[in-house]
């Protein structure tokens, strides 16, 4: 199961990832997990690299990007089961508002003509005072968003995901889920799209 989850910071994409992860490992699926898109990559890097990755010129950080979207198409190329956050969604949304303002150099959306065609995309979102919230309750070291602009990325979240040339699509309030809800949340909704191996996840 080839898997690109995306939505605003603390729309429930880490907590439905880690859910299927777990999953996954109980019945057997050995997923490869990606979810280092944001500037800096909180989950996999220490301290020192993450303000080192800050503190890049908003040219490379242009440039490492493209590099990471292009180098992970080969990498669900070559895993069946992948789990990707954010991926070329969430780079559109976030990389010239907060990374490198005025220098896209590709389109991220064409992308989507080198993805794997079982891939299923997934739009998390909840209401903007639970976006706050949980914000509030549990700030990133980084925090990309304010409270202000919670309505708009969610727009363009929104919209992104409509526009998406991607066959296989699930989208999913997360506002009042627990982690176990949400995850049989994605499975009531992404059944139809899941291929044959898939269904031992159920």
């Amino acid at each position: 199961m080839r898997v690109i989850a995306c939505g605003c910071e603390y729309s429930g994409v880490t907590t439905l990832l880690d859910g299927l992860y777990a999953r996954g490992r109980e019945r057997g699926f050995n997923f490869h997990g990606d979810d280092h898109f944001s500037i800096p990559d909180e989950g996999n890097l220490g301290l020192e690299d993450q303000r080192a990755m800050v503190a890049m010129s908003a040219v490379l950080k242009e440039r490492y990007q493209r590099m990471q979207l292009g180098y992970h198409l080969r990498v669900m190329r070559n895993y069946e089961d992948c789990l990707f956050s954010g991926f070329h969604i969430e780079e559109i949304v976030y990389g010239e508002r907060y990374y490198y303002p005025g220098l896209t150099t590709v389109d991220p959306m064409t992308y989507e003509h080198d993805i794997e065609p079982d891939a299923i995309l997934i739009h998390l979102h909840a209401r903007p005072e639970v976006i706050r919230a949980r914000k509030a309750a549990n700030p990133h070291n980084y925090n990309l968003i304010s409270d202000e602009e919670i309505p708009q990325l969610q727009k363009e979240f929104a919209e992104l995901f409509a526009a998406s040339t991607l066959s296989h699509k699930v989208d999913i309030d997360t506002s009042d889920l627990t982690q176990e809800q949400l995850v049989e949340a994605y499975f009531e909704q992404a059944e139809p799209h899941l291929l044959e191996r898939d269904r031992a996840l159920l």
